[in-house]
């Protein structure tokens, strides 16, 4: 299936230190391409892959799950390593927990995490009833556009897959529990007004961790998608000075390439 136009993967080959972005689910690179570009003309490497089933259309998605959407980072991570001495990595939403879960894994290969909105649980009644209402009703509602700026869009999907969501609720299990194992320095941006993510997930987050090195910035004015809202400006700002306080901004600039 083509790719929605505007959800294409993203690539800049910049200098040495690299960050990987990624993107949350039933979501696409659009809702992260501005923070990628802010990254790409500080002369930094970045990485914004699309994870499989994603920016193309709900049914593609039904068919695939947290392995096949961990895959990607995790290739998209080891390709980013090679290439540059340092390496950030970086997620919305879902990709939040991508990102948190390759530090747990990586260890010293990740030099540090920023994460907005990032997801912990699925919460309420359809976090019971999915394992066993996937198997009789295919989607549910979509969860894109949880954005407080007038005329920002996000592009994504309008109906969630059960099966996919099932297979997410299994991964925000999993992560929990390798949360401990996360030791690089954390950069953690959450916006009090989220309609898809509630403040007990970042706090969650917060007290399981292992990290030292916490920051944790309050998005007063954006909903979910804030990296399309009205704070983007702030989190690109913070995360980049996150980025220039552990580590040296070197290497030669480098040119964009789309997906």
């Amino acid at each position: 299936m083509p790719v929605l136009p505007g959800a294409e993967p993203y690539r800049h080959e910049g200098g040495d230190v690299g960050v990987l972005l990624c993107h949350g689910f039933t979501g696409s690179p659009q809702s992260l391409r501005p923070w990628a570009e802010y990254l790409a003309a500080r002369d930094l490497t970045v990485s914004l892959p699309l994870l499989p089933g994603h920016g193309t259309r709900w049914e593609d998605m039904q068919i695939t799950g947290w392995q096949d959407w961990y895959a990607e980072v995790d290739r998209a991570l080891r390709e980013i390593v090679e290439r540059c001495e340092r390496v950030f990595v970086f997620g919305l939403s879902m990709g939040g927990t991508l990102a948190l879960r390759l530090a747990a894994k990586h260890g010293h290969a990740v030099t540090g995490v920023a994460v907005v909105n990032p997801g912990n649980k699925v919460h309420g009644l359809s976090a019971y009833a999915l394992p066993v209402a996937r198997h009789f009703v295919r989607t549910t509602k979509g969860l894109r556009n949880d954005i407080a700026m007038p005329g920002s869009e996000e592009i994504g999907y309008d109906r969630v897959p059960l099966h996919a969501a099932h297979s997410v609720r299994d991964f925000f299990r999993l992560v929990d529990r390798e949360l401990p194992q996360v030791t690089q320095p954390l950069l953690l941006m959450r916006s009090p007004r989220d309609h898809v993510v509630p403040p007990a997930d970042s706090a969650r987050i917060l007290g399981r961790v292992s990290s030292t090195d916490i920051r944790e910035v309050i998005l007063e004015q954006s909903y979910h998608v804030a990296t399309l809202d009205h704070d983007a400006e702030r989190i690109f700002e913070e995360s980049h000075a996150f980025i220039g306080r552990l580590a040296p901004i070197v290497g030669k600039k480098g040119s964009t390439t789309g997906g």
